[in-house]
């Protein structure tokens, strides 16, 4: 009965050392990644009272960093995060002949749905949209560009739930579509190595108009994204960070009861994910 009970207090200790070291994970897409669970970066969700997730993955040593292995793989909306899918297809369907084209402003939007952004109210160019993300004027896109092709190109780059089910050309921002995490990270390395099903030409205007941060260590390209369907807080921060030392790709996502609604939520999605790459040493 001692022995029995040696046993099993050995294999528990060795399963509870296993989920904070590296080790082979045959459900990503190379079964040569390695993956590593890091239990300890949940302190800085709790920090900001949400629950949440982050996923990286380092180019170079062929790692994955995840803070769970459950809500990484969770889907939710992936909100203003997928312009960046959204803009490749925009250019690809000739929807658009570049970032520089000018979305006509319709007359009115939604503003108890998308709040009230007058600056936002005007013809705007689709890179400026991108940038501050002006939601209308990709919804204007999506109209154009047709559900169809949404389920062409995401089932070829593999994005998500495919589920479509949505009436309102906005599915990225209410409804049943949903992406992970993890589903994001694989999506912007393949968009990285220009193993996406769009010209080069395309994934390049991409990867431009994604630049958000750009100093002498590292260069930031990324997207943010939040959604309120449900009553939660939804929110995102995705891309990839270059450096000296290659480059790190990166989803992070942030769920909160609306109840709660804390000002520092829009923040908190970029704080977290530095603080992150702070103690992975990636950034300074």
């Amino acid at each position: 009965m001692k022995s029995t009970r040696y046993v099993f207090g050995i294999l528990f200790i060795a399963l509870l050392f296993s989920c904070s070291t590296k080790r082979k994970d045959n459900h990503f897409t190379s079964k040569n990644d390695e993956v590593l669970v890091r239990q300890d970066f949940k302190k800085y969700f709790d920090e900001c009272n949400v629950e949440g997730a982050i996923a990286i993955y380092d180019n170079k040593n062929h790692t994955w960093i995840l803070s769970d292995t459950v809500a990484t793989r969770k889907e939710t909306l992936p909100a203003s995060t997928f312009k960046i899918i959204n803009l490749l297809i925009a250019l690809e369907t000739k929807t658009i002949a570049s970032e520089n084209d000018i979305v006509k402003w319709p007359g009115s939007t939604d503003t108890l749905k998308y709040d009230y952004r007058p600056n936002i109210y005007h013809d705007i160019t689709v890179k400026e949209a991108f940038e501050v993300s002006a939601g209308w004027a990709f919804i204007e896109l999506a109209k154009k560009i047709g559900k169809d092709n949404y389920k062409k190109y995401l089932t070829l780059c593999h994005y998500g739930n495919i589920n479509l089910s949505q009436t309102d050309p906005d599915f990225w921002n209410f409804g049943a579509f949903g992406i992970s995490p993890i589903n994001q990270v694989e999506f912007l390395k393949k968009l990285y190595e220009e193993k996406l099903p769009f010209s080069k030409r395309n994934i390049h205007i991409v990867k431009k108009v994604m630049i958000t941060e750009q100093n002498d260590d590292y260069t930031i390209h990324s997207k943010t994204g939040w959604t309120r369907e449900n009553d939660i807080n939804t929110g995102w921060w995705v891309g990839y960070i270059e450096n000296k030392n290659g480059a790190y790709f990166f989803a992070t996502r942030l769920l909160q009861d609306r109840k709660l609604n804390a000002s520092n939520f829009g923040n908190c999605r970029k704080e977290i994910t530095k603080s992150v790459f702070r103690d992975l040493n990636v950034i300074q």
